[in-house]
């Protein structure tokens, strides 16, 4: 079989320090009988030690020759290929309790995990291999400086956990910054810990953030009086990094409670 060019556009980079592979696999523990979905398989590193231990496994692959080749390499009945782009895939077709796990391309990383938080609801836990920066951001705490909207709006539906930082040469080609495995468990949501509005929410964080270094009663002027947000026991002279979910929380009900 040829070797494959790894495309910039679809941002390729694949896995190949089998040592790394091991550490992933054992960290996702796989059982027989689970409805795993793997983002962009690539050239099959997790693809393999997977259906190792799996009877079935999908996969979301948008490059035509790999997808030829893990058409060649797997029988129909153990790997369902899904072609297409992961980020318009409708998650919710492959049932409930569902496991999702890649190394996800860079380049769409951030759309890509927005668009999986709309499955939550559906998935058992996602394990992902992604820029340390970007892992970095997830799991960012209240006050930190790597803490920014995609911080608030997926620790809204999951708990996070960095598992393990991945040097470049564990890729080729290797990429030029540390990458990191994120393991993401959904919330069990509480009804007090729900957003009356989840648009308004994202509308809420989005504002917030939008410039960093203002205080919140600049950034949320259009949305909440600054007396409302002292009542709400948020300082209106706080920044959208010393938030914690909770206090969006807040104000999004306070908000749509006065709708």
């Amino acid at each position: 079989m040829s070797s494959h060019q790894p495309r910039k556009r679809f941002g390729q980079n694949f896995l190949v320090s089998p040592g790394i592979i091991r550490r992933i696999v054992d960290a996702i523990a796989p059982k027989p009988g689970d409805v795993v979905v793997e983002i962009g398989p690539g050239l099959g590193a997790l693809t393999t030690p997977l259906l190792e231990k799996l009877e079935h496994l999908h996969v979301v692959e948008i490059d035509r020759d790999l997808i030829a080749r893990l058409k060649e390499a797997w029988p129909a009945d153990r790997l369902t290929i899904h072609e297409g782009d992961a980020l318009n895939f409708d998650f919710s077709t492959l049932g409930e309790r569902l496991r999702i796990v890649g190394n996800l391309p860079y380049n769409i990383s951030t759309p890509l995990l927005f668009h999986l938080a709309d499955f939550s609801d559906r998935v058992s836990d996602m394990h992902f291999m992604l820029q340390k920066e970007v892992v970095d951001r997830m799991v960012a705490e209240p006050g930190s400086g790597d803490r920014g909207r995609l911080s608030v709006m997926l620790q809204y539906s999951f708990n996070m956990e960095r598992l393990f930082v991945v040097p470049p040469g564990a890729f080729n080609p290797a990429p030029k910054v540390d990458s990191a495995i994120v393991r993401l468990l959904p919330r069990q949501m509480e009804a007090d810990a729900k957003a009356l509005d989840e648009a308004l929410f994202s509308r809420v964080v989005t504002a917030a953030f939008s410039q960093r270094r203002k205080m919140l009663r600049n950034t949320l002027r259009e949305l909440i009086a600054e007396d409302d947000l002292t009542v709400l026991g948020i300082a209106p002279t706080a920044r959208a990094e010393q938030l914690t979910v909770a206090d969006y929380l807040r104000i999004t009900n306070a908000l749509a409670r006065e709708n």
